[in-house]
């Protein structure tokens, strides 16, 4: 609560690595090195290059190599940059921390795929923590039913997590279930508890049917609804869509601006506005909701 009311919106939204818009995220190819400029310059919240399910077995060590690079230089601050690595139990995931611990310049965030526990999120935490690999950033991919029974004590697991992601593919896969709606309803529903838990976000699996634009209008708003924050995406085409879906109207950052206004001129972190009382969580989700805003008016 102090770190509320010690800070201003703006330097509250420039101090919280975890306190920026996560809308949408959009994958690249590690193969496709020639996509990245393209990525940074889509609009995307998140700009994710793919090492693991993009990249054939026999090539991952190409996938790394022309990846790594890429994170040398920043010319796009306002997006989120992050490498999905492959899973800490094959050899290619073991390969693939080894080099982003050995460069001078690792990518701000690493996707970490198949987690099942909160101990193997420490783990990753304890390999990362000397040098440049130290201020790494997670987003983790919940995909498994272990990972879906331990959701919350993983999302808790690690400072370092900003955000949850859905592997419907393979979780639909351990659940015996169709990759739909109404059969990942209870594990997206879960991930929302556990994400809020841990205050952090959540993003939806992509929707892979590029000529389907109102299937994902439908998916992304029923993600909003539910409590996700974002959703993923595998082409810049589907970006309008779920912004759409994840950006706040005028009238609700107009409400997140007197909520946090508010808060912080209160010193006894009970504040009522317009008749409703609000507390810490409803803040967080509204300097969320100014973390959108300003990247708005940045983009103008």
């Amino acid at each position: 609560m102090a770190s509320f009311l010690r800070f201003g919106p703006r330097a509250m939204l420039q101090s919280s690595p975890t306190l920026r818009p996560r809308r949408s995220l959009l994958f690249v190819p590690a193969l496709r090195p020639d996509r990245y400029a393209k990525a940074l310059d889509s609009g995307a919240d998140i700009v994710c290059i793919d090492m693991e399910d993009a990249v054939a077995r026999s090539r991952k060590d190409e996938g790394r190599a022309l990846a790594l690079p890429l994170f040398q230089e920043n010319t796009h601050p306002h997006v989120e940059r992050m490498v999905r690595i492959n899973g800490l139990s094959t050899p290619d995931g073991l390969k693939d921390l080894g080099a982003i611990i050995e460069s001078d310049a690792p990518p701000p965030s690493i996707m970490i795929p198949k987690i099942r526990s909160a101990e193997e999120v420490q783990l990753i935490e304890t390999l990362l923590a000397n040098g440049p690999a130290r201020q790494i950033r997670f987003c983790v991919i919940i995909e498994t039913n272990q990972g879906l029974e331990r959701a919350i004590e993983i999302a808790k697991s690690s400072a370092r997590i900003d955000s949850i992601i859905l592997g419907a593919v393979d979780m639909s896969a351990d659940l015996r279930c169709e990759k739909s709606w109404e059969p990942l309803l209870y594990a997206r529903s879960r991930l929302v508890h556990a994400a809020a838990s841990a205050g952090i976000d959540l993003l939806d699996v992509p929707y892979l049917n590029l000529d389907d634009p109102e299937g994902l209008r439908k998916e992304a708003n029923a993600c909003a609804r539910l409590g996700f924050t974002g959703k993923a995406s595998i082409h810049p085409n589907q970006l309008a869509i779920i912004h759409e879906a994840f950006t706040p109207d005028a009238k609700t950052i107009e409400k997140a601006r007197k909520v946090c206004a508010a808060f912080e001129q209160d010193s006894s972190g009970l504040v009522v506005v317009d008749g409703e009382l609000i507390e810490l969580p409803v803040v967080r989700s509204m300097y969320r909701v100014l973390a959108i805003a300003e990247r708005l008016n940045n983009a103008a």
